[in-house]
């Protein structure tokens, strides 16, 4: 696997993403430059993070839940909001991994390990992280790295990116952070000057953001201190963010003392962070934990919160015990009526318990009161196929993704729906959009091509699909005329 994956991040030096002809069409691989340039566009730094996104979704290291990525999404997107002379579009995600750390990729993609999450203390620590993580995209830190290096920048950041991919499939420390030693080794001492000042900026910049997004800014400060706090007698058995954004006593004070500087209109706390918390450490956890130990020596020691009552129920019903799992959210619920969180999970809950009546009425009812909410409606939408409502569901999630930026899964659960609601041709069209939307455009062309030979389709069907067609097709003989024009370089490179 680690061979593999070395690989492919290696062919990265001769063959990374370049722009797509339309928006939302992703390309292959196609190439970066000459060996002689090294300057990369935004879309090139784009499409380089995707690859690498899609890499560890593949390998099953991404927490695809609805819930969870609404929030995480939206707190990223918050703070990301106030880089207002920042092009760039944001994505984040959660990673299953219970290592404490953060990473930004190129593109625009900043992922975040779930031991970071369940770590933080409050809101306003794990909205630093991101802050500061965005940062690093805003400053273009990595594409200005790689930049200034030439070709063995490339070669440089190919090993980083084989690093987070080797750590986070492995679950291997000493492999990531082998990968990296690789990867700053031919800078020396101009490359980790480099890269503290990366983190000086990236602090500095960040936690402007952070008071601007509403956070109080000393929470970056105060995380920073938590974590060393953690550090042993060797830097490697320091948390993993520490490893890779490596925070000195100065780096404390001067963040610190911007923090005294800034005046932030503080909001409260969102409810949700303590719920999703909570969420991540019940469907992050084992197969085999059973949390419900967990929280039965928590509420040995004390009344369990909102939240830790929420993760027992989650716990009980990963375990089997429904009733319990639903008579406490319904108690949960009514308490907060306007959360959808909780409605989701306790229409979850009902329908495991053998009640798809309430479960309905339940989600339903929740949104009346939060129309199109993404979570809320992938739900109701996953309830009433299991009921035998699969037109019901589609026409709800083909709403929604006509309204909402969907996700990869939120669109491949829209495939599914229209092929149970009969809706083949369109089944074929949205799974289309699932292998776009992860970059793999041969088998969205498949898939597009089974839609176009659906003998049912309407003349609006067809104009639709034949449009999208046209645009992958473009996006991939783009592609190839780059790989050609790279393959000189990359021959010149083979042993």
């Amino acid at each position: 696997m680690m061979r593999r994956l070395s690989i492919l991040c290696l062919a990265l030096l001769v063959t990374v993403p370049a722009g797509a002809s339309t928006p939302g069409v992703g390309n292959d691989l196609p190439s970066i430059g000459s060996a002689g340039g090294a300057t990369i566009s935004r879309d090139q730094e784009y499409q380089l993070g995707r690859m690498v996104v899609q890499g560890l979704r593949d390998q099953g290291q991404i927490l695809d839940d609805p819930e969870i990525n609404d929030y995480i999404q939206n707190l990223g997107s918050r703070i990301a909001s106030q880089a207002q002379e920042s092009p760039q579009k944001f994505q984040f995600f959660v990673v299953r991994d219970q290592r404490i750390n953060a990473f930004a990729l190129p593109g625009g993609f900043i992922g975040v390990n779930q031991g970071l999450i369940t770590t933080t203390a409050n809101e306003a620590q794990l909205a630093s992280v991101l802050a500061h993580e965005i940062a690093h995209v805003t400053q273009r830190h990595i594409a200005r790295s790689i930049e200034a290096q030439g070709r063995q920048g490339m070669a440089s950041a190919a090993a980083m990116l084989a690093a987070i991919l080797i750590g986070a499939v492995t679950g291997t420390p000493d492999a990531a952070m082998a990968g990296m030693a690789v990867a700053q080794g031919t800078a020396a001492q101009a490359r980790i000057n480099f890269t503290r000042d990366n983190e000086y900026e990236a602090d500095r910049i960040g936690i402007g953001f952070l008071a601007a997004a509403g956070f109080d800014p000393n929470a970056m400060p105060d995380f920073f201190e938590t974590l060393g706090r953690r550090t042993g007698p060797s830097i490697y058995q320091a948390p993993e963010f520490l490893q890779t954004h490596p925070v000195s006593a100065n780096r404390i004070a001067e963040s610190r003392d911007r923090a005294a500087l800034l005046k932030p209109s503080v909001t409260v706390e969102s409810q949700s962070y303590a719920f999703i918390r909570e969420r991540i450490r019940v469907i992050g956890a084992e197969e085999d934990a059973d949390l419900r130990k967990y929280y039965a020596a928590l509420a040995d020691t004390r009344p369990l919160t909102p939240a830790q009552r929420y993760g027992d129920s989650l716990a009980r019903l990963g375990a089997g015990d429904r009733e319990r799992a639903a008579s406490a959210l319904i108690e949960l619920a009514a308490a907060q009526p306007q959360s959808p969180m909780l409605q989701a999970a306790l229409g979850q809950a009902q329908f495991a318990a053998g009640w798809p009546d309430l479960a309905l009425h339940t989600l339903r009812s929740a949104l009346e009161v939060a129309p199109r909410n993404v979570p809320l409606t992938i739900r109701y939408a996953e309830v009433l196929m299991r009921t035998g409502d699969a037109k019901r569901a589609h026409q709800i999630l083909l709403d929604l993704f006509n309204n909402v930026p969907p996700t990869p899964e939120q669109i491949r659960l829209t495939a599914l729906a229209a092929n149970a609601a009969g809706d083949t041709a369109d089944a074929y069209y949205y799974m289309a959009e699932y292998h776009i939307a992860t970059g793999d455009l041969p088998l969205a062309v498949k898939q597009l091509e089974l839609a176009l030979a659906d003998p049912v389709i309407s003349s609006v069907q067809r104009s639709r699909f034949e449009a999208r067609s046209k645009e992958v097709r473009e996006a991939l003989a783009s592609n190839r005329k780059h790989r050609d024009r790279s393959r000189p370089d990359a021959d010149k490179m083979s042993p």
